[in-house]
C-alpha cells in the first residue's frame, strides 16, 4: 500500500460535516415559529439564525440576542458591501439576514434555520445552492382563516390581505425541497425534525 493510499480505519471514519442551511417558509398564522422552537429544543446542534432590522428595539429585545438593530445607514452600508444573504424593506423598516454567522455556524458544523418569506428563501438559493427549502402548508385556507382570526391581533380587512398572501406563497411550493403540513404540532414537528436528521447523512458530491 502507498504512503498516500488511505488506511482501511481512515476509509471508515465520517467526513468532518459542514452545517446544513435550512430555510423555512410559509403563510403567516401557519405556525413556523413554534415548530422551529420545538425543533432547536429537541435537535442537539441546530440553531436559529438571527436577522438584522432598522426598526427600535420592543420592550425585552436585546441587540445580538433577538435581532442585530442597525442604523439605516448602517443597513445600507452593508447592503453595497454584500453583508446580506438576503433582505428587504417592510413599511418603513428594513430586515435582512447577516452573511458572517450564518458563515461561521455552518463552518463549525451546526445547522442553521432561517426564517424567512418566499422570495427571501429563492435569493438565498442563488447563493447557497446546498439550502435546504422547507414549506410549512396549513391544512386548509379555512383553518389559516380560523388561527388568524384566533389571535385576536387583527383585523378582518387585514386578516383577508394575509390570505391572499397566503395564496401567492402557496404557489411557490413546488420550488421548494420539502413540504410540511401543520395540522397536528407534533406530528409537523416529528416531520421537521426527520427532515433535519435525514439532510445530515446525506452524502453530498461536488
Amino acid at each position: 500500500m502507498g504512503d498516500d493510499e488511505p488506511t482501511s480505519e481512515a476509509l471508515l471514519l465520517p467526513p468532518r460535516r459542514r452545517g446544513n442551511l435550512l430555510v423555512v417558509s410559509g403563510p403567516s398564522g401557519v405556525g413556523k415559529d413554534t415548530l422551529i422552537e420545538k425543533v432547536l429544543n429537541q435537535t442537539p446542534g441546530v440553531v436559529r439564525s438571527i436577522s438584522a432590522t432598522t426598526r427600535p428595539p420592543r420592550e425585552g429585545e436585546r441587540d445580538g440576542q433577538d435581532y442585530f438593530f442597525l442604523s439605516s445607514q448602517q443597513f445600507e452600508e452593508a447592503i453595497k458591501e454584500g453583508k446580506f444573504l438576503e433582505y428587504a424593506r417592510y413599511g418603513s423598516y428594513y430586515y435582512g439576514t447577516p452573511r458572517a454567522p450564518v458563515e461561521q455556524q455552518l463552518q463549525q458544523g451546526l445547522d442553521v434555520v432561517l426564517k424567512i418569506e418566499v422570495q427571501g428563501a429563492l435569493q438565498v438559493k442563488r447563493l447557497f445552492a446546498d439550502a435546504i427549502l422547507i414549506f410549512i402548508a396549513p391544512p386548509s385556507l379555512q383553518e389559516l382563516r380560523r388561527r388568524l382570526t384566533q389571535r385576536g391581533t387583527e383585523s378582518e380587512e387585514r386578516i383577508e390581505e394575509r390570505l391572499r398572501i397566503a395564496l401567492e406563497e402557496l404557489a411557490a411550493w413546488p420550488r421548494y425541497d420539502y413540504y410540511v403540513v401543520n395540522d397536528f404540532v407534533e406530528t409537523a414537528c416529528e416531520g421537521l425534525r426527520a427532515i433535519v436528521l435525514a439532510e445530515r447523512l446525506r452524502i453530498r458530491n461536488a
